[in-house]
């Protein structure tokens, strides 16, 4: 699996490489596979080199990514030609089994990451046409095509990937079993870490600048009572970086992760109807339900922030130095501070502690702290607290912060009783991979698959050619 690491960089730009826009089946049906019926009206193509189910990787994709990669600054000298197909062939695998089991990627969420996608181009690139013409596209609506095709066929690998793993568990003794195997110069080593702790504190938001939103919300509320598009104010209006581009939809039900005044919100409306403006703690926001199935909506909704005054980022700026005079003088902790100072609810009963979303505990190796963090903490000192930091959030929305190393500790070898957790999570994903191993052999065996006489003596890590 190695080349999965080479070509991590690749990511969504090498779109052009792994979206073949057709899913013509080579007319050839071997005796060691099952070939699905061919598509009415569809030929054999040129440069096709490989079909996986019902979809075909082209020679000029390889092409391309090796352009990209080029592009991207990355070496390719010792990467083959093999290598990269059986990347492509890989993602195919996963998107036809996608289909299979009837996983669905919905427009929604295609459109909602391919314009964010489009978005970051145009910033790197310059503007839309560069953009159009770095990727050797004809115009815009073909570059939207390949792009979209491409993100479905991600999330349909991604989806099934899930899948497999979700299926995974792990038990103790797997755990233990899994340490055991390891001799003592062989045993892992865990880098450096530290804990990191935080104090924040909003700036006052007048009832008056409040009002302003609620106002405007009712105001875009009539309008698409009077016949406006939700979805067109949404684009234009939502300050929801995460559902703007989509017209502000989410689908949700009672279990989805969004705030109880969101979900309370949503399902007191109507199908059909809009919601009066309500507060969350992201400002505040309408809903309108698309479409009621039992427990599960289609909303859209529109949030916007109310705006903080310069006068109240001075009282804020100013509490926060009390703060940290009280805590630099010793007359309290920066964990108590935090506990009845800091606005920040998900840390504030930690003592300010930071999470880390990926282990669930609160140690983060320095190479993995948020980048955000990591350029404000990497020079404090022990017990050191940091002089207030302004802080702009992805809405807009401005706080100010504190920080502190609550603890560091040194790169080790694990330590079975202190480092379980760490370990329970090398070996569930060794077992992962295993899964994912397994299945993949599997499905290669009952899959339609087909390869040019020029590639099937490349030693393939999975075998295409069912040798």
């Amino acid at each position: 699996m190695k080349f999965i690491n080479r070509l991590a960089l690749l990511g969504v730009l090498a779109f052009f490489g792994m979206a073949a826009s057709a899913q013509e089946i080579i007319p050839e049906t071997p005796k060691d596979t099952v070939k699905p019926a061919m598509p009415q009206g569809r030929t054999k193509v040129d440069g096709v080199i490989a079909v996986v189910g019902d979809f075909v990787v082209l020679e000029s994709d390889i092409d391309l990514m090796y352009r990209e990669m080029q592009a991207q600054g990355m070496p390719i000298q010792e990467i083959p030609r093999g290598e990269l197909l059986g990347k492509l062939m890989e993602d195919k695998l996963y998107a036809h089994h996608a289909i299979q089991d009837s996983i669905i990627v919905t427009d929604a969420e295609v459109n909602e990451t391919m314009n964010r996608q489009i978005d970051f181009f145009v910033q790197q690139i310059g503007s839309e046409e560069k953009m159009v013409k770095y990727f050797k596209k004809k115009n815009i609506e073909a570059f939207r095509t390949e792009l979209s095709e491409l993100i479905k066929n991600q999330k349909l690998t991604e989806q099934m990937q899930k899948k497999i793993m979700d299926e995974v568990e792990i038990t103790p003794e797997e755990v233990r079993q899994y340490f055991a195997q390891f001799k003592k110069e062989e045993l892992p080593v865990f880098g450096a870490e530290m804990e990191v702790a935080q104090i924040v504190i909003k700036p006052e938001v007048t009832q008056a600048e409040k009002q302003i939103v609620i106002d405007r919300l009712r105001q875009i509320k009539k309008d698409v009572i009077d016949g406006s598009s939700f979805y067109s104010k949404a684009v234009l209006y939502s300050e929801d970086p995460g559902s703007r581009s989509s017209g502000g939809f989410i689908k949700m039900n009672r279990k989805s992760p969004l705030v109880k005044e969101f979900k309370d919100a949503a399902f007191s409306t109507d199908e059909g109807q809009i919601s009066e403006p309500f507060e969350t703690e992201y400002g505040f926001h309408i809903i309108y339900v698309e479409k009621i199935r039992g427990q599960d909506l289609d909303v859209r909704h529109i949030l916007l922030s109310p705006k903080v005054t310069t006068e109240a980022l001075v009282k804020a700026k100013e509490k926060i130095e009390r703060i940290r005079q009280r805590i630099v003088s010793g007359e309290i902790s920066f964990a108590d501070a935090a506990r009845s100072e800091s606005e920040d609810k998900e840390t504030r009963n930690s003592g300010g502690l930071l999470m880390n979303p990926r282990t669930l505990e609160t140690r983060f190796e320095l190479t993995k702290l948020p980048p955000e963090v990591y350029g404000d903490v990497e020079s404090l000192k022990d017990g050191e607290v940091s002089q207030p930091i302004l802080v702009e959030g992805q809405r807009g929305e401005k706080t100010y912060k504190l920080y502190t190393v609550a603890n560091r500790y040194d790169q080790h070898t694990a330590d079975y009783a202190k480092d379980y957790t760490r370990i329970k999570d090398l070996a569930l994903r060794e077992k992962q991979k295993k899964a994912i191993a397994k299945w993949s052999d599997q499905k290669i065996k009952d899959t339609y698959i087909k390869i040019s006489p020029e590639y099937q003596n490349f030693p393939f890590v999975n075998n295409w050619t069912k040798k």
